[in-house]
């Protein structure tokens, strides 16, 4: 039951994440559900609604603050209320006093009442405002400047070879007449070279073969706007085209005009957000996921930890347990790669020199490799310091060598180079970061090379291309999410059969690294063998385990499964000295806030708080010495290390 209620509790969360609105009505009108964004978009206060909420509610407080304009309200009230009742498909747009724009979209239920989708469109219509007024302020531009070729191509010229768009004309057998300094340019050509030209000459076959069909379109007399992709330099780039057909007085047509504009940066920076959203999307899932896949391996862990001391090593159990051990702690791990490329792993930055991070796992690198790749180093002559997580940074390098490796199954040739980088405004888009100085570390192969689309989806989690049961799809992932959480960026450059190159940038700290000296002191041990306990933990299996462990560690317990709970004993039982309590529990208090509350009733406590999320072991609120925190899942060991017993 507890983990239908925790599906049904994703469900719920998942809806409130839409950028859409839901609501849901029976039969009688009668409020099945809802979500925020509903609440958001039409600007209702969040007590409007409820389960059993009346339809007429919503619409008579819309009636009574002018939302539907002049008129009688309750018979605006009415005429909706009614129309509601026969439960029909319906399906339009409304604008709101505020000029938002909405698209209303609803639908009958099998057995009546209806679903209703509400949907902000007034971006999409002030772009396509936008573009219509582009598109009516090109028309009137090109049907000038055909009238001044007429009468002087130089000055046509002038004029339009300093306009900031791509234009040229062509006529019925696909040739071009014209065209200007900047559609020339594009295709890396003189005026002379497209003048006279084909199309199919120009563009090349593979542009073609995706324009053609909009070309013929366009010479069967209508305006056409359609986006392509071409390579130019080596570099993919990508055009919006609009072509405007000439008709003679006769109604044929004679030819077509071209607009084009450069929409390369406008793809590169959709591409990205599409590519954070993603991440986004699927952090919240793992993060789901995480807390119970946490909350199961603290089961398996604890369990087989026990049994193993139990064993007495006994060959025949230790075969068996200790593997299984093994597999929780890959599990835990796993569990943290999940976390990383979400981003819900939180950093440990230290000022490092990555020289010498790179040269002190070359060791580690070589063992990763095959004997048949040569593995050769080079770094700038500046000096190489950086402000991150070193054990990520060491992984990110890990994982980049060894999809490298499995690129070369017959061995090659792998460069890793480190250089101090400045990024200009064009080179910082390319990395999506902002302009400055840099750290470029760029891992080559002379592999086998990817197609493009591959390329575009290599960072997706888990995509892989590699055979069934030999990757997780997270490697990249997670480098992705390591370098933009450190503030840089990566790009990827690859042909097949030419190898790959990985190249991540940075930020540089312009300060040398601090040598660590020790303090001088250590943390004495207070002994609490046999103080009372009492345990915190909702889910009644992962109390089970932890209860068993601190029975064997020789301390009485106590069990709550809620923060109420749990002061309720602390004020009436002045024994308990020691709290072990989950930060994620059911009710209207977290194990944090109950942990603050026990310490303002006994300061005495000593208080440990446990979570399977790292970053919800941190409070930037409080004194980080508040309270000892423990990573689900643990050992005894581990358990007792937390407990300060030695």
């Amino acid at each position: 039951m507890m983990h239908h209620t925790s599906r049904l509790d994703q469900i719920e969360a998942g809806l409130h994440l839409l950028d859409q609105g839901i609501t849901v009505f029976d039969s009688d009108l009668k409020m099945l559900a809802w979500n925020e964004p509903f609440l958001r978009l039409l600007d209702f206060p969040a007590e409007l609604a409820f389960i059993g909420a009346d339809f007429e509610s919503f619409i008579r407080y819309n009636a009574e603050r002018g939302e539907y304009g002049d008129g009688d309200t309750e018979a605006q009230i009415h005429m909706r209320v009614e129309a509601a009742r026969d439960f029909q498909p319906h399906n339009f747009e409304r604008t709101r006093p505020d000029g938002r724009i909405l698209r209303i979209r609803g639908e009958p239920l099998p057995h009546r009442g209806f679903i209703t989708l509400y949907t902000d469109i007034t971006e999409q219509r002030c772009y396509e405002n936008l573009i219509r007024e582009q598109n009516t302020e090109l028309e009137q531009r090109v049907a000038r400047r055909t009238e001044a070729l007429r009468r002087s191509e130089a000055q046509m010229r002038l004029i339009t070879d300093t306009i900031p768009a791509l234009i040229a004309y062509f006529d019925s057998t696909q040739i071009y007449r014209y065209a200007n300094l900047g559609y020339c340019n594009w295709f890396n050509k003189t005026v002379d070279d497209v003048v006279g030209n084909s199309i199919h000459n120009i563009i090349g076959i593979r542009a073609q073969d995706s324009v053609k069909h909009h070309i013929a379109r366009a010479l069967s007399g209508e305006q056409v706007t359609y986006e392509y992709a071409m390579i130019r330099n080596g570099e993919k780039v990508y055009g919006r085209s609009t072509l405007v057909p000439e008709i003679d007085t006769g109604g044929r047509v004679v030819g077509c005009f071209v607009l084009s504009f450069d929409i390369t940066e406008q793809k590169r920076m959709q591409a990205a957000l599409v590519q954070a959203q993603k991440m986004e999307a699927i952090g919240q899932l793992s993060s789901g996921i995480a807390h119970d896949f946490n909350n199961l391996l603290t089961i398996v862990v604890g369990n087989l930890s026990i049994l193993k001391e139990q064993a007495h090593g006994s060959p025949t159990i230790m075969n068996l347990v200790e593997p299984a051990l093994d597999a929780g702690k890959r599990g835990a791990q796993l569990v943290q790669r999940l976390l990383s490329f979400s981003r819900q792993q939180p950093l440990r930055p230290t000022v490092i020199n990555i020289r010498a991070l790179i040269e002190d796992i070359i060791p580690l690198l070589q063992r990763s490799l095959s004997s048949r790749i040569q593995l050769s180093l080079s770094f700038s002559d500046d000096p190489l310091i950086a402000r991150i997580d070193a054990h990520q940074l060491e992984s990110a390098l890990l994982n980049l060598a060894v999809n490298a490796r499995d690129a070369m199954p017959d061995g090659g040739s792998l460069k890793l180079r480190a250089q101090h980088l400045s990024l200009d405004e064009h080179a910082s888009r390319e990395y999506d970061v902002v302009q400055g100085d840099y750290i470029r570390l760029a891992v080559s192969d002379s592999g086998v090379g990817m197609e493009p689309d591959i390329q575009s989806r290599i960072f997706e989690p888990f995509f892989t291309t590699k055979d069934f049961g030999r990757g997780s799809g997270l490697g990249l992932s997670m480098v992705y999410g390591f370098v933009k959480q450190s503030g840089g960026g990566i790009t990827v450059t690859s042909e097949p059969d030419q190898g790959t190159t990985m190249s991540l940038v940075l930020p540089v700290h312009h300060e040398l690294p601090e040598e660590q000296h020790p303090t001088g002191h250590s943390e004495t041990i207070v002994s609490r063998s046999g103080q009372l306990v009492l345990l915190v933990e909702d889910d009644p299996d992962v109390r089970q385990v932890i209860r068993n462990q601190l029975l064997d560690l020789g301390h009485p317990v106590l069990e709550a499964d809620n923060a109420a709970h749990a002061l309720e004993l602390i004020r009436n039982i002045h024994d308990i000295m020691i709290v072990v309590t989950d930060v994620i529990m059911p009710g209207s208090r977290n194990g944090r806030e109950m942990a603050r509350d026990a310490k303002a009733l006994n300061p005495q406590l000593h208080i440990i708080i446990m979570s399977g999320f790292e970053d919800l072991l941190k409070d930037d609120h409080s004194n980080d010495t508040e309270f000892v925190r423990l990573n689900k899942p643990f050992t005894k060991r581990e358990l007792a290390d937390a407990l300060g017993q030695p």
